[in-house]
């Protein structure tokens, strides 16, 4: 039922002449007489009685008019609520990401929500390095943390999402050096490795039930940048042990393949996390429900196409 067809009526029922509200809605007798016929066909119902003389509502009409009333009311709030929501999404906003996720993720999210809303500008701090809110000048960071680290965070934020780990290699490292099964065959192969201050993360933990297995990775090459970890992953260089987000889309077109999937690599979460609840704006809001929703859509793609168990990436609770 169109809605402009319900505001003819609820004319015609005020001035009980379907001339005269065509007059007052500019437009022609014959089009509004359609527009009540319309929606007299869709309710199966007379709502007015026509003589010569004058319009009077029928009983249905008399029932109807209030209800159409109503759902209009209702429909113009929604409109209101909207569009002031849009004009509050507005402003600076300060942000903090990985290397990784602002290459990638979050430049094409971001890229998005500023076409829509062009009152909003950006200053993206992209670093591997953990951000100091005060010294570089930002009022949210993206940052994936650990479970039990969450449990002590001593800021404001929102939980985005549960992140899964796994190890994974492009098909063209596999068909050289042969695919590992086990954790003692993963020293064997070349491991690509990440490193933060200095520090080079070589020992991988993995699990299988109650089992934990931590193995001493040798490799050849290490960097303090993760998006070039997975590069050299896709290039065929060697193992690398990856979030679920970050090689999303290489495993579902097929460039890498996770490897020991009956190995399982503990959780970290995702959280945007501010140093005070007056920052929380609409605009970061919004960042937050687009990138859940994004997130979503990554997770239900990787467990359709059989890349992950549902169980294995557990939805994230409201926060």
């Amino acid at each position: 039922m169109k809605i402009a067809d319900l505001h003819v009526l609820l004319k015609v029922a005020e001035l009980r002449s379907i001339t005269a509200a065509a007059n007052q809605l500019d437009m022609s007798s014959s089009a509004a007489s359609v527009s009540l016929k319309r929606v007299e066909q869709e309710l199966g119902a007379q709502l007015f009685v026509r003589t010569t003389r004058q319009l009077r509502l029928t009983t249905e009409g008399e029932r109807y008019l209030p209800l159409c009333q109503q759902a209009l009311d209702l429909l113009q709030q929604g409109q209101v609520l909207i569009n002031e929501e849009q004009q509050s999404i507005t402003g600076e906003v300060r942000m903090a990401v990985s290397s990784e996720m602002g290459r990638n993720l979050m430049r094409v999210l971001l890229n998005n929500i500023m076409r829509k809303y062009n009152t909003v500008t950006l200053r993206l701090h992209a670093s591997d390095s953990r951000a100091d809110f005060y010294r570089d000048g930002v009022d949210v960071a993206l940052r994936a943390i650990t479970k039990d680290a969450a449990k002590d965070l001593n800021l404001y934020g929102f939980k985005v999402c549960n992140v899964p780990h796994m190890l994974c290699a492009a098909p063209t490292y596999i068909a050289r050096h042969g695919e590992p099964q086990t954790p003692d065959d993963l020293p064997h192969h070349n491991a690509l490795l990440y490193k933060l201050y200095e520090v080079v993360h070589d020992g991988w933990e993995l699990y299988q039930h109650e089992q934990k297995y931590k193995i001493k990775m040798n490799s050849d090459r290490a960097v303090n940048d993760g998006d070039i970890v997975r590069r050299w992953c896709v290039d065929g260089e060697g193992i690398a042990k990856k979030s679920a987000i970050d090689v999303a889309q290489d495993l579902l077109a097929g460039r890498l393949k996770r490897l020991m999937p009956e190995y399982k690599i503990p959780l970290t979460e995702m959280w945007l996390v501010l140093p005070s609840r007056q920052l929380i704006s609409p605009a970061i809001r919004l960042i937050r429900d687009e990138l859940k929703h994004h997130i979503n859509d990554l997770r239900a793609q990787l467990i359709a196409n059989k890349l992950l168990d549902e169980d294995e990436w557990p939805e994230a609770q409201e926060s």
